[in-house]
């Protein structure tokens, strides 16, 4: 058989095996994209897990894992209000097992992994003096990047790429097809920058988030106003090296804060 048609029937295949769908509902501020998520749900999970413990492992040796007891509890508890809002999303992710950690380092950073696994460094806490409205602003993001299984639709990129270079160099007899998805998943999990679609994903879902646990989502706009204030000259910590920046990002939060404003009001009206 010709290679170019062996190359197309290949690629035909691969295309069949490819879920396309949105890993969440909608909400108020239009989550539903559709995704290419090449790698299935319970081989994400495995990935997350074993970055997850690997992460904790090196936080415990190091002594600095939920060591600041005082910002553990106010984390947990901005944390324990944007759970069940999740639902709005995704019902299923009602049901993860969450956790979250507080991990003492001077790095701006904080995430949260596939299945609710969250962390949240004290230097973007203490570094940026975060309100509580601004910390949920934070965690609200990072939750919406686990929502939306940002990771999972990455490495699904990334092996979509693989392995059609694979499939060709095998084809043309320069190489051989197998690779071991679990550890390039692992091995990926936390070094992948998201892409500014991701962002401005996270951004809107965070914001629709905050709002429903009855948190200001304005405080989206004074938090990535501090966060470009911390780069005057162009360059960024690490954390906000993958995370656009500027007029436009904070032009979007300010559409979509306001979108969701009611969320809070009527959140807020039940609080008081």
């Amino acid at each position: 058989m010709n290679v170019t048609i062996k190359i197309a029937l290949t690629a035909a295949a691969i295309a069949a095996l490819v879920s396309c769908a949105s890993t969440t509902d909608k909400g108020v501020v239009g989550a539903d994209r559709r995704q290419l998520l090449l790698v299935s749900e319970p081989q994400i999970a495995e990935m997350a897990n074993k970055a997850y413990n690997q992460v904790l492992a090196e936080a415990r040796k190091a002594g600095t894992l939920n060591t600041e007891a005082a910002q553990l509890r106010r984390v947990r508890a901005i944390t324990a209000r944007l759970i069940p809002q999740v639902a709005i999303f995704r019902p299923d992710a009602i049901k993860w097992q969450w956790e979250t950690n507080v991990i003492t380092s001077d790095e701006l950073n904080a995430w949260c992994m596939h299945g609710g696994k969250i962390a949240v460094y004290t230097g973007i806490i203490e570094k940026l003096k975060l309100t509580d409205d601004e910390l949920a602003a934070i965690i609200g993001h990072e939750m919406a990047h686990a929502l939306r299984e940002h990771s999972r639709e990455q490495i699904s990129q990334e092996m979509a790429t693989t392995l059609t270079l694979n499939i060709g160099t095998s084809l043309l007899g320069l190489g051989s097809l197998g690779a071991n998805v679990a550890q390039l998943g692992s091995d990926l999990m936390l070094k992948l920058p998201n892409s500014r679609t991701h962002e401005t994903e996270a951004d809107r879902i965070g914001v629709e988030l905050s709002a429903r646990a009855g948190y200001d989502p304005r405080a989206a706009i004074s938090l990535w106003k501090k966060m470009s204030a911390l780069s005057p000259n162009g360059t960024q910590p690490s954390w906000l090296s993958t995370h656009p920046s500027g007029k436009a990002r904070i032009a979007d939060l300010e559409v979509y804060a306001a979108k969701v404003a009611p969320l809070f009001k009527a959140a807020s009206a039940k609080q008081g």
